[in-house]
């Protein structure tokens, strides 16, 4: 049975009618940044010091739509039919213009995701883009392992996709190691997060795509001439910027010294690739013991709105 998603708490169900599906633009902060391999596009560069805004290119900035968009024409989600993703991992949409708020339940209504998990679609200010044009679809936990989804936007859009294992890394910029947990396992990884002044982000975030080489180039993030080169096993957590990758510095300051420009480093060799060959879109990887918490539109950082605050991000809450 599918029902109508009025975002009321408890109400567990197959089913929900909701906000429209968006697509979410995770590429990186640079406009300069070229990513081989591994799993889609990344941008550059680690915490940056200016916020990128919709229309900075000189583009003409989308008006409202007259109507409301009833087949949801333009709508994109974000993740591919078949595809395994992490338990962290929000459905999300975008439009091509935004959605006046007075719409925006109407658009909800429109959205249907069977599923055996309690969860609601929620407005978010996607970092990129313009309010109205982003709606997700958090469960009130991570997805429970193995949970097989169904997606359909209005009348022409369908996704299906199932949860993988359950892979969550805690990054502790305290103790400058991070404990992997997955399948009922357990290691740490020395690692060596922001230095002072260019602190990692708190907060929770997801894997949005990793790339075997990505070029980053510190001038697009307001660091001048720090860094311009390659950096290998990179994945990416938020739209500003921030990777976990290797970097030779973990060599010698991981477990012991944050001395990076917000990146999380892994040591050369082994730490890094095992790392980067474990993860997949979806994964769960929460910094503690840092300062600014992650914005919920930098990328996936929904997890950073307990689930009240969540749901009353949602036209029908």
């Amino acid at each position: 049975m599918t029902t109508g998603l009025r975002g009321r708490r408890g109400r567990l169900a197959r089913a929900w009618s909701a906000a429209a599906v968006c697509a979410l633009a995770l590429a990186g902060c640079s406009a300069q940044a070229r990513a081989d391999g591994g799993g889609g596009s990344a941008g550059a560069g680690d915490r940056p010091t200016a916020t990128g805004t919709a229309g900075a290119t000189g583009k003409a900035r989308p008006k409202p739509s007259a109507t409301p968009p009833k087949s949801l024409a333009g709508a994109r989600i974000n993740i591919a039919d078949g595809q395994t993703v992490g338990v962290g991992m929000p459905i999300s949409v975008t439009f091509e213009r935004p959605i006046p708020v007075a719409e925006r339940a109407d658009v909800e209504r429109q959205l249907k995701v069977t599923a055996d998990v309690e969860g609601s679609w929620g407005w978010v200010k996607d970092r990129n883009l313009l309010d109205g044009q982003r709606v997700d679809f958090r469960p009130r936990a991570y997805w429970k392992p193995g949970t097989a989804v169904t997606v359909r936007a209005g009348a022409g859009i369908t996704r299906h996709f199932t949860v993988g294992r359950s892979f969550v890394a805690t990054v502790d910029v305290r103790t400058h190691f991070m404990t992997l947990e997955t399948a009922g396992s357990s290691r740490r990884v020395p690692i060596t997060a922001g230095a002072p002044g260019m602190d990692t982000w708190n907060g929770t975030m997801v894997v949005s795509d990793k790339a075997s080489k990505i070029f980053m180039d510190s001038k697009t993030v307001g660091y001048g001439d720090q860094y311009h080169d390659y950096y290998y096993y990179a994945v990416h957590l938020t739209t500003s910027g921030t990777y976990v990758h290797m970097n030779p510095k973990a060599n010698t300051y991981g477990g012991r010294q944050n001395v990076t420009h917000g990146c999380v480093g892994l040591a050369t060799g082994g730490p890094a690739k095992r790392f980067f060959d474990e993860v997949i879109p979806g994964d769960v990887v929460k910094v503690v013991n840092s300062r600014d918490t992650v914005a919920v539109g930098n990328g996936y950082g929904d997890w950073n709105l307990d689930w009240d605050q969540w749901r009353a991000t949602s036209a029908l809450a």
